[in-house]
């Protein structure tokens, strides 16, 4: 599939449609960044938050910017901006797993927690809230969703062996029953251990965290949630020419030199790493992984180089805003974030099945 590109001036070169689109989808970021952090009960300017930002980089003497307010400072650094830096990062490291997914598995409808990893990190969550250990619930939260990966990896390996299904292998559709399979036990057993021990405040506790929120997130969340977007996000955006062959099947990238069982596992085991990480930070927020990769495949096509780091813009976007509305528009109380993405996603993904239908 050639490159869109947008048509140059005469003596000009032509500029691929998916750099515009970039710099567009950045420069967007960096502004919802900004004004996210000024929305609240007690309004803000831009202004202050620039101020706040290069005066805890040491470079407010510098530009010549006066030392910001006590309550200012503290209402950015402390409050708003970790919040809406995890935000981000979580959208973006949930998107670019979520193109990751649907090219390996050749299904339109995977998404980051195919595998059984949401309901894996939920069950680890569950035990330690209910033990009144929330302490260690990013710990147990990603050693669930990593167990849960074993166990569908596993799971996977041994139908092949097994012969169900045919010859051996981690094909697609042996990954994707074996994670339905995981998924369906994972959430039974949440559901066992809330029924069995959850009490009085803990039943909140527990659903607040299943559907997702960042309204805890410290620049300890910023560091593990971006940290991991920076590492293994940045790593699983590289392999678009991989993901291009994986597109036209296990043959196909096979006849392209792709060695195609290694690579499936090393993908599979970064995205549930990167996806561990996340749900650790921000619970189990559905859509994102689901809804953004088809949103801009509109816009850049299907070519992966473009399609991947496009995608993980304009999830980190999305997730900024979908969380400014999940604490302002009930103000004062706040809704788990997972509840706004699913009530703008799934009207999102019926339109663009419709439109899909349309262009059939």
């Amino acid at each position: 599939m050639a490159d869109v590109r947008v048509p140059a001036r005469p003596g000009r070169a032509a500029v691929p449609a998916g750099t515009v689109a970039g710099a567009v989808a950045a420069s967007a970021l960096v502004l919802s960044v900004v004004v996210a952090v000024t929305i609240g009960p007690a309004a803000l300017t831009p202004g202050d938050v620039w101020h706040v930002v290069a005066t805890r980089l040491g470079a407010g003497g510098a530009l010549g910017i006066a030392t910001p307010d006590r309550l200012v400072d503290g209402m950015v650094w402390q409050l708003r901006l970790p919040r809406v830096l995890t935000a981000a990062a979580v959208g973006a490291g949930l998107a670019v797993c979520g193109v990751v997914m649907q090219a390996l598995t050749r299904n339109a409808l995977a998404d980051p927690y195919l595998l059984g990893l949401s309901s894996g990190a939920s069950l680890g969550a569950a035990c330690v809230l209910v033990l009144g250990a929330t302490v260690l619930l990013p710990v147990a939260a990603f050693v669930g969703a990593t167990a849960a990966l074993a166990a569908t990896l596993g799971l996977a390996a041994a139908a092949g062996r097994g012969g169900i299904g045919g010859a051996g292998g981690l094909t697609p559709t042996r990954t994707v029953l074996a994670g339905l399979a995981v998924s369906q036990l994972g959430a039974a057993a949440t559901s066992f251990v809330i029924f069995w021990s959850a009490t009085g405040d803990q039943y909140r506790e527990i659903l607040s965290w299943l559907m997702g929120s960042v309204a805890g997130a410290t620049w300890t969340s910023v560091a593990i949630a971006g940290g991991a977007v920076l590492v293994l996000g940045t790593l699983l955006a590289s392999t678009g020419s991989v993901l291009d062959a994986f597109t036209f099947g296990d043959t196909a990238a096979a006849a392209l030199g792709v060695p195609v069982a290694r690579v499936r596992w090393l993908l599979l085991v970064g995205v549930a790493l990167l996806t561990g990480a996340l749900v650790s930070q921000s619970g189990s927020i559905g859509f994102v992984g689901l809804i953004l990769p088809h949103a801009v495949r509109l816009v850049v096509g299907a070519r992966h180089r473009a399609l991947l780091p496009l995608s993980a813009l304009c999830g980190a976007t999305f997730l900024v805003w979908a969380d400014t509305l999940a604490r302002t528009v009930f103000e004062p109380r706040e809704l788990p974030v997972g509840i706004v993405t699913a009530a703008i996603g799934a009207p999102v993904f019926a339109l663009l099945l419709w439109t899909g239908r349309s262009r059939a």
